[in-house]
């Protein structure tokens, strides 16, 4: 017997167990089939994530080769960087990444009920690309001070090195990361998930703490800088787009949406 499974374009993604029940008169009789992986479908008309032209998503869902930019706009260096989101066992440390977030350890049942939603889960992801919440995030960040006791940032070329790593070592964060590496790991665990991304390198980039849309510097009547403003301007920043609709916004929205996995500032 042949039968074929249809799933809504919004389903929870996620592993799920198949059971096949038979009833006959009085009796059920149960058994189980196996376990299947749901995912967003961005060849699906339905989903929030769909991307409507094939070469787009070869590009933004397919491809596990990318250049990341750094350096400053003087001097723009482009990095190969292996995304490897359709390596063996990357799908189940994606999932179990899910599963780690604070958000599900609140309230499973409320976590795992909006799985479907891109938009939640981003938010998700991009909190447990760092390990700055205490939330055995996969990296951790070091911009200052010495790396030779860990891993230099600007060593590493490849997500699925620090994706295994982090599995390895039991989910504790690996160190160490910064911009580039938090994208480049980010863009991997959402592609694997099914949602189209990409990477945005930013040079001479403003960092506003205080939210008045400036960066304020301080100068006394001499001309000397004072130091007591915590706007900053940085070389370069790193951070991800991904594709996908905003019901909660209007149409006007839709399409690339800004998640940033740095851990600049706490979430939420």
């Amino acid at each position: 017997t042949n039968f074929t499974i249809s799933s809504p374009a919004n389903a929870v993604i996620g592993r799920y167990n198949l059971i096949l029940q038979v009833t006959s008169g009085n009796r059920i009789f149960s058994r189980f089939l196996g376990q299947f992986v749901l995912l967003f479908n961005p060849w699906c008309p339905g989903d929030d994530v769909y991307m409507a032209n094939e070469n787009e998503r070869q590009e933004y869902v397919l491809n596990e080769n990318g250049i990341i930019f750094v350096g400053n706009a003087k001097y723009i260096e482009a990095r190969g960087w292996y995304y490897g989101q359709f390596q063996d066992a990357l799908l189940n440390v994606c999932l179990t990444m899910l599963d780690l977030s604070l958000y599900y350890r609140q309230d499973p049942a409320i976590d795992v009920s909006r799985r479907g939603d891109p938009k939640y889960v981003g938010r998700v992801i991009s909190s447990m690309i760092n390990g700055n919440d205490n939330d055995n995030g996969v990296l951790l960040g070091k911009w200052q001070g010495s790396f030779h006791s860990h891993e230099n940032p600007s060593r590493w070329d490849s997500s699925v090195v620090i994706l295994q790593k982090w599995r390895k070592d039991n989910y504790k964060p690996v160190q160490y990361g910064q911009c580039w590496v938090f994208a480049g790991v980010m863009c991997t665990v959402l592609r694997c998930l099914g949602i189209p991304t990409r990477l945005v390198s930013n040079f001479n980039s403003a960092h506003d703490v205080d939210r008045n849309l400036s960066i304020d510097k301080y100068y006394d009547s001499s001309g000397k800088s004072l130091n007591i403003g915590k706007d900053s301007t940085w070389d370069y920043h790193v951070w991800n787009e991904s594709w996908f609709i905003r019901p909660d916004l209007g149409t006007s929205y839709n399409g690339w949406q800004v998640l940033d996995a740095t851990p600049q500032e706490q979430s939420k």
